[in-house]
């Protein structure tokens, strides 16, 4: 094994930078080459056709059947100018990827000795994959097999390679939704329902409401041949094993330097085909950690950025196979440097054109925005566990909590101007004690708040959900997760805020309170009710956790538990009352989550059981060995004082040798007992408990000895890649 370890570092030294040239210098020129977008819409479809596609994209209107064949004719004609040969319906199933099956567009004729090329609306429209190969939480058993995907209208088709890919929903025979998109539109939908009601307060030419979104994907690179010589990471995703290196990031002379030749070249080429998909990635750093990188779009409406999203992580993963690398997803790949998080910039704009999220103009605006501002506070403090689950899992938990990354403790930084306006708001009891600036409805007698606020308060790295001046970031999501999990528990949860929000201002107006009254009296409720998920601080350290439990807030770091809260009596009044899940399909997602931590921490269980027992402890054995012939040769050579003193050394690492590699077969065996007793619980929520509390403290002990041992071997026969070559060579 250690050969491949130097043979990779040999090959390693030899890399060279591909030469990638744009398509052309005019971005417009291939920007959506590769999209079914409304231009490329009225070059293939009838107007008629056109006309029903856009209808139902912006009002929901049904496609006939008529329509779904001109546009699947038209959509195959595209395709086919890009010398496509196959067609797939792209969905998002619950293993945290996407999936696809290739039919090609090839038809007997009407003589079966002749083929001809053919896509019709039926095919376009639904397709039927296999439902219980797919994570299900039971809904289906092995011999029902029947599921079915069927056209998102709301987002474009798209080619890659030579293949139409028709992004879908999925969803079970009997109708239970089985992906991530499914949900993700229904929370959509509800939020879009229930802001669109506040607003009308307000203004009644307001229609519709918008979410929108914007990820930060950060990601690791590793040398391919590298990433062959380290199993654990093959197999894992992360590192099980391995000493830090003497260097890693204390000088953060990483974090925006220059991005190495090799690296430039896989970014240039990931984004020519993001672009040429119409994925307005914008930007591009070096992360803090060695060999860690950060990718970031333009804002766009919540489902087209999560559709862009996942098939960003599928991008990096092939492109970067071009320049023998491999991207490494996992929130923690290693022990001792920062994580991977994907931060989720959340906003909502009417079809007004007015972001809910900035202040306006006038007092009139700014009483908009600040009824947005305070509900999404109550939101969170309200739903502070379920936004917790939606975010948390195996490789997050590693990730979570650390002086690196956003703690488990869900809390909102507004900066200290906003917060003491919210504050002036609750020290008056009634709205005309307040003085303003203009006379205009509605107006509460607030200030004009200043438009632009990205410069008149500090950024909080450290808050979970941070105010950032025009939208808000939801920090704790892992780089790896479906951003579409965090997108239905914060869009669904606010949608329900916003119903209560309004419900109890029309209850205090019909009652026979004055509406600015009524609006002063509740949003000033609510801010002193959210007032403990405020804080300005620093959540990394020990002083918040004291106090955010003197506030009442939850820290969970135990996995299973924290998932268990997505059907807690809230979770459900949220998810259920929404419309997002029935029972059924919540009861399904909680299975799934808890039965993809059990088998993670299972895999990651057996490949270090593996390793250590295959690979380190042979290796600590053969070097023992050496030591041993050393100290006969010593014993032969010196008198019996001399050798007593020049042998001291040795004696000492080999009997430290033979501690670990015993400990080492002690816990490995102990956690295989433990893992056999959990496999034969018979619940998956018990399973998942005994492997978090019983299974996956193993991991640590044992990874203790294997690092203390790679100090104490000789490099030459050390069979892993080590830390510092992962890390540091380019």
């Amino acid at each position: 094994m250690s050969k491949m370890r130097f043979f990779a570092l040999q090959e390693l030294a030899n890399r060279k930078p591909l030469e990638i040239s744009n398509p052309s210098n005019k971005l417009s020129d291939y920007y959506g080459s590769h999209v079914f977008d409304r231009k490329k819409m009225q070059e293939y479809l009838p107007k008629e056709a056109y006309n029903a596609v856009i209808n139902a994209i912006e009002k929901g209107v049904p496609i006939t059947r008529q329509v779904a064949d001109l546009v699947a004719n038209g959509m195959k004609n595209w395709a086919k100018s890009l010398n496509v040969t196959h067609y797939t319906h792209w969905f998002q199933p619950l293993t945290d990827g996407t999936a696809e099956k290739h039919d090609g567009f090839i038809e007997f004729g009407e003589n079966d000795m002749d083929v001809i090329e053919r896509f019709s609306g039926k095919l376009l429209v639904q397709q039927e994959p296999d439902a219980s190969s797919f994570p299900n939480g039971g809904i289906r058993n092995t011999f029902e097999a029947r599921g079915y995907t069927a056209w998102d209208v709301s987002s474009p088709a798209f080619v890659v390679d030579t293949t139409l890919c028709i992004p879908t929903i999925f969803i079970s025979y009997t109708g239970e939704a089985l992906d991530y998109k499914t949900p993700l539109l229904k929370a959509l939908a509800a939020v879009d329902k229930a802001a669109t009601e506040v607003c009308r307060l307000f203004d009644k030419n307001i229609n519709r409401v918008y979410a929108n979104l914007g990820w930060e994907q950060e990601y690791f690179l590793v040398d391919l041949a590298l990433y062959n010589a380290r199993p654990d990471l093959c197999l894992t995703g992360r590192t099980l094993m391995g000493h830090s290196s003497a260097k890693d990031q204390q000088l953060e002379d990483h974090y925006f330097g220059s991005i190495p030749p090799r690296v430039t070249a896989f970014m240039k080429e990931l984004e020519i085909e993001c672009h040429k998909l119409g994925i307005p990635v914008k930007t591009r750093h070096n992360e803090v950690a060695p060999n860690q990188f950060e990718l970031a779009p333009i804002f766009e409406n919540v489902n087209l950025a999560n559709d862009h999203n996942q098939l960003v992580m599928d991008l990096m993963k092939r492109i970067a196979r071009r320049h023998n690398f491999v991207v490494l997803l996992h929130e923690k790949p290693y022990n001792g440097v920062n994580g991977s998080g994907k931060h989720n910039n959340w906003s909502l704009c009417t079809d007004t054109g007015i972001n809910l999220f900035a202040p306006g103009k006038n007092p009139k605006s700014n009483l908009l925005f600040l009824t947005f501002l305070v509900n999404v506070l109550m939101m969170v403090y309200k739903n502070q566990d379920l936004l917790r689950a939606s975010i948390v899992s195996a490789g997050n938990s590693h990730r979570l909590g650390a002086n690196e990354a956003p703690p488990a403790i869900l809390s909102i930084f507004l900066g200290r101007q906003l917060s003491s306006i919210l504050d002036e708001i609750t020290s008056h009891t009634s709205h005309k004690e307040m003085v303003g600036e203009e006379k205009t409805t509605l107006q509460l007698g607030l200030g004009r708040i200043p438009d632009i606020m990205l410069d008149t308060t500090d950024r909080n790295r450290t808050s979970p959900f941070a105010f950032t001046g025009n939208r808000f970031e939801f920090r704790a999501a892992g780089s790896s997760a479906n951003c579409a999990a965090a997108m239905i528990a914060i869009n669904a949860a606010m949608a329900h805020q916003l119903n209560e929000f309004r419900l109890s201002i029309e209850k205090l107006i019909e009652e026979g309170t004055g509406k600015e009254e009524a609006f002063f009296r509740i949003l000033k409720e609510t801010i002193i009710a959210s007032e403990p998920i405020r804080f300005e601080g620093d959540g990394y350290s020990e002083e918040w956790k004291q106090e955010a439990a003197r506030r009442g807030l939850t820290n969970i770091c135990h996995v299973p538990e924290a998932l268990m809260h997505y059907t807690d009596a809230q979770s459900r009044s949220v998810l259920i009352g929404e419309g997002v899940f029935n029972e059924t399909e919540l009861s399904c997602r909680l299975e799934v989550e808890l039965e993809k931590f059990t088998m993670k921490v299972q895999i990651e269980s057996r490949v270090l059981g593996d390793l250590a027992l295959n690979h380190i402890v042979p290796t600590a054995v053969s070097y023992q060995n050496r030591l041993l012939e050393n100290l006969r040769g010593l014993r032969e050579t010196f008198a019996p004082e001399e050798y007593e003193i020049l042998s001291a050394d040795r004696k000492e690492l080999v009997r430290d040798i033979s501690k670990r590699v015993t400990a080492i077969k002690m816990l490995v065996r102990e956690m295989t007992e433990a893992r056999k007793v959990a496999n034969h619980m018979p619940h998956y929520k018990d399973k998942a408990f005994a492997y978090q509390e019983n299974v996956r403290p193993y991991l640590d002990s044992i990874r203790e000895h294997i690092d203390k041992l790679e100090m104490e071997i000789d490099d030459e026969i050390w069979p892993l890649p080590k830390y510092r070559e992962l890390l540091f060579t380019k």
